[in-house]
C-alpha cells in the first residue's frame, strides 16, 4: 500500500496524518473540556481550511528541505548521463521515491563500471607503453652499439665495418616493421583503414600462402598441408589482402614455433554463414595462462625463443584486429607440449 509512493502522495498522508490529530485534539478540547457547541457546517468548513493550510505547508517543507534537494541529485545524473534527460516539475511530483532510488543506484553502478573501464584502460596504456619503450630499445641500443664501434676505428678493419654495417641495417628494418605494424593497428583501431571487400576463393588463397613460405618452412623441416577431409573449396567476402597478411602470420608463427620437422595443417569447415579456418601445428604449444594474452600487443609467452625468432611481436595483434574489422571472430587453444590451433571465421559468399 505504501509502496512506490509520489512526491504529492506522500505530502498528502503527511498532510492527513497531521490534521487527523489537530482535528482529534480539537474535538476532545471543544467539546470534551470546554464543552463549546458547534454546527456541522462551521466544523466541517474549518476541517477543509485546516487540511489545506496542512497540506500547503507540509508541500512546501517538502519540497524545499527535500525534494529540491532531489531535484539536485536528478540534475547532477542528467548532466553526466544522456540517456536521463532533466525532470519537470510535473514529473518531479510525480515520481516515486523508489524511482530516484532505482535512478540512483543505475548510474552509480555505471559510474563504477566507467571508472573501472577507465582504470582498465590506464593499466593497459602503461604497460604497452612500457612494452613499446622496452622493444625499441633493444634495437636503437644495438644500432648505436655498432656505430660507434665503427666510429671508434672500426671502420677501418675489414673483417667488421661490412659485419657491424649489416647488423646496423638489419636492426633498423626491425625498427621500421615495429613503427609499420604500430601504425597498421591504430588505422584498424581508428577504422580509417578501409577494406576492399570482394570474393574470393580461400583455399587458393591460402596454397599461394604455402608456396611464400616455402623457404622458411624447408628451413625447418616443416611441412605445410591442408587436412584431407576439409580440404573444401569455399567462396568467401573478404578484404583478399588482408587475409593474406593473417593468414602470412598465423603460419609463420605456426612454422617458427613448431618443433624441427613438425607438421603445420589448415582446415576449412562449413558454418553455414560463415567459414572457419583452422591452422594448427604439433608444435611446443601456449600455457594455459598465456592463452588470454596472445593476441596483447609485444606479448610473447616463449620470450627467450622470441627473441631469437625475431619479428615486431604485433603479429597476433595485427591478425586480431583485422579479423574484427571484418566484424567476424577469432580464437585460439592450445595444449603445451602437443600444438596450437588458431581459428578465425569469414562470411561465406552464398
Amino acid at each position: 500500500m505504501f509502496k512506490n509512493l509520489t512526491i504529492r502522495q506522500v505530502s498528502i498522508i503527511i498532510s492527513s496524518v497531521i490534521w487527523l490529530i489537530h482535528l482529534l485534539l480539537l474535538f476532545i478540547i471543544v467539546f470534551g473540556v470546554q464543552k463549546v457547541k458547534l454546527g456541522f457546517i462551521p466544523l466541517l468548513g474549518y476541517g477543509i481550511i485546516s487540511f489545506i493550510l496542512s497540506y500547503l505547508v507540509i508541500q512546501i517543507i517538502l519540497g524545499k528541505f527535500i525534494f529540491r534537494r532531489i531535484k539536485l541529485v536528478y540534475k547532477f545524473i542528467s548532466a553526466s548521463k544522456d540517456s536521463l534527460q532533466e525532470i519537470s516539475e510535473h514529473d518531479k511530483m510525480n515520481t516515486t521515491l523508489e524511482d530516484v532510488q532505482s535512478q540512483v543506484e543505475k548510474w552509480a553502478v555505471e559510474r563504477e563500471q566507467e571508472i573501472s573501464s577507465l582504470k582498465s584502460l590506464e593499466n593497459y596504456r602503461k604497460k604497452f607503453v612500457g612494452d613499446i619503450s622496452h622493444e625499441l630499445k633493444t634495437p636503437l641500443f644495438s644500432i648505436q652499439g655498432y656505430l660507434h664501434t665503427l666510429l671508434d676505428g672500426g671502420m677501418y678493419d675489414e673483417e667488421i665495418n661490412r659485419k657491424y654495417l649489416e647488423k646496423a641495417a638489419n636492426n633498423t628494418e626491425r625498427l621500421q616493421l615495429i613503427v609499420e605494424d604500430l601504425e597498421m593497428i591504430n588505422k584498424l583501431e581508428s577504422e580509417s583503414e578501409e577494406l576492399l571487400i570482394k570474393k574470393f576463393d580461400l583455399k587458393e588463397l591460402v596454397l599461394e600462402v604455402f608456396s611464400d613460405l616455402d623457404i622458411l618452412a624447408k628451413e625447418r623441416s616443416i611441412t605445410m598441408c591442408i587436412k584431407p577431409g576439409a580440404d573444401k573449396a569455399f567462396t568467401v567476402i573478404a578484404d583478399r589482402e588482408k587475409i593474406r597478411q593473417v593468414l602470412i602470420n598465423l603460419l609463420s608463427n605456426s612454422i617458427k614455433y613448431n618443433n624441427e620437422g613438425g607438421k603445420t595443417k589448415v582446415s576449412f569447415y562449413d558454418m553455414e554463414e560463415v567459414v572457419l579456418t583452422e591452422v594448427s601445428d604439433n608444435g611446443i604449444g601456449i600455457e594455459e595462462i598465456h592463452l588470454k594474452h596472445v593476441f596483447d600487443r609485444f606479448y610473447r609467452a616463449d620470450k627467450s625463443r622470441a627473441r631469437n625468432i625475431g619479428g615486431s611481436g604485433l603479429g597476433l595483434s595485427i591478425v586480431k584486429h583485422i579479423v574484427e574489422a571484418h566484424k567476424q571472430k577469432i580464437t585460439v587453444r592450445s595444449t603445451p607440449s602437443s600444438g596450437s590451433t588458431f581459428g578465425f571465421t569469414l562470411k561465406k559468399f552464398a
